[in-house]
């Protein structure tokens, strides 16, 4: 998230660097107090404005490798000299040789400085461009059409139709499916949660289209709410009215729909046959929901306290189909996980750079099982936030479904700068 630093945060940081070095030197003393510094620098002058425990994290991280002994270490080179630029700390005579040694360095600072990977830089880009081109979209004001086209409202009536007929399916007949179910099992109770909440948006789409048809035609009036709808059609939105109803996504109309349409087969499976064995996340509505059912199955059967149960995760791209059936003892297995800022590599089972160019990879399954806190030791891992969105969480904290356990072989800075993180939804 953007906080709103200023220089007062860095004038004070600024004024207790040097009052530590002043003392240091006065004293004779040997070794600065680093670990004094990065806590008032990290957790009380900037850190007092940063709300998520992520953004802390990466907060702290960047003082971590800022702040140490090792920055005059003449054996090691500094954390961000990896974009090929040697980023250290000058040893000139006097001040104007300092000043020219700094004109020296490179206008543009790379990604790489901060940490981050060159494909940030695109992902940048991209992001400015489509926005550009989204606010573009919204400022469309033609009604008209081109010779042999068809104009504005025959668009939106086909798009409408199109959507009536061949996507809106019927609704779940909650009140039987409710009771077929003895005594609902947590999972049960989320997918009935899950049911009533599909339904709402299927009326509701149903109900909008109807009424826009109409509109269109004459018969009634055309409220704000109808005008938003059809420009959505039009431009290829997802409409507002509908995505109150449904789960956060950055996706398009078309998108969304076969989104939409996927969910629909995940609810009539799971009705008809069993609860999957492989879930798709993205395709819940509300999917942290679903895990903590998954944990209180486990805390019943298994006779463990709740407040005092967690899980933990695993991704493997050697396992044996046969082992996915052993979901009710061994967790449950989660597919449709993307990962941004860093790939899987498969051959090792572990984190690995990303390709140039490569913004987003899909994950291998990930299985998700509860355990008994007291009794969970990892080693080699990083916990990687996992978000609903490509937007991550708001300032609210919404977003944010759980964290993954992921191994690697590298320092968890290299990840953590380089904002790895794991999204249900790509846009």
């Amino acid at each position: 998230m953007s906080y709103d630093f200023n220089m007062s945060d860095y004038q004070i940081s600024y004024e207790l660097i040097s009052m530590y070095l002043k003392k240091a030197h006065d004293f004779a003393e040997e070794d600065l107090p680093y670990d004094t510094l990065r806590y008032l620098i990290g957790e009380a002058m900037y850190g007092g404005r940063v709300t998520d425990n992520k953004d802390r994290r990466v907060l702290m991280t960047y003082l971590e490798e800022y702040f140490g002994d090792f920055v005059f270490d003449t054996n090691q080179k500094f954390f961000f000299s990896q974009t090929g630029d040697d980023y250290i700390v000058p040893e000139e005579e006097n001040f104007e040789a300092t000043l020219d040694w700094i004109d020296t360095l490179p206008l543009f600072t790379a990604p790489g400085v901060f940490g981050l990977h060159s494909n940030a830089e695109i992902q940048y880009f991209n992001n400015a461009a489509k926005e550009l081109w989204l606010n573009i979209l919204e400022m469309q004001t033609s009604d008209g059409a081109g010779a042999g086209g068809i104009n504005r409202d025959e668009i939106i009536t086909n798009i409408a139709d199109e959507i009536q007929e061949k996507t809106l399916p019927e609704l779940f007949d909650e009140y039987n499916i409710r009771k077929s179910f003895d005594i609902p099992s947590p999972t049960q109770v989320v997918l009935l949660q899950e049911l009533e909440r599909y339904n709402k948006l299927i009326v509701r789409m149903k109900s909008s289209i109807a009424d826009l048809k109409r509109a269109l035609n004459g018969e009634i009036g055309m409220s704000v709410e109808l005008d938003a709808l059809g420009n959505s059609f039009f431009n290829g939105f997802l409409p507002p009215m509908w995505s109150k109803l449904a789960p956060p996504t950055l996706k398009s109309l078309v998108g969304w729909i076969a989104h939409f349409e996927r969910r629909f087969k995940q609810y009539r499976v799971w009705i008809d046959i069993e609860e999957p064995k492989v879930i798709w996340l993205s395709g819940l509505h509300i999917p942290e929901s679903y895990l903590t059912a998954l944990v209180q199955t486990t805390c019943r059967s298994k006779g463990w306290a709740l407040d005092k149960s967690t899980m933990f995760t695993n991704v493997t791209t050697h396992f044996d189909e046969k082992e996915v059936t052993k979901r009710l003892d061994q967790g449950t297995y989660v597919q449709g996980l993307y990962i941004e800022g860093a790939r899987w590599n498969g051959e090792i089972d572990c984190l690995d750079y990303q390709r140039p160019k490569e913004l987003i990879t899909e994950m291998p399954l990930m299985q998700i099982i509860p355990v008994e806190a007291n009794k969970l030791k990892l080693r080699g891992t990083i916990k990687t936030p996992v978000y609903t969105t490509q937007a991550r969480a708001n300032s609210m904290g919404v977003g944010l479904v759980f964290e993954a356990d992921l191994k690697t072989k590298q320092h968890q800075s290299h990840w953590i700068l380089q904002g790895v993180a794991l999204v249900l939804n790509t846009d």
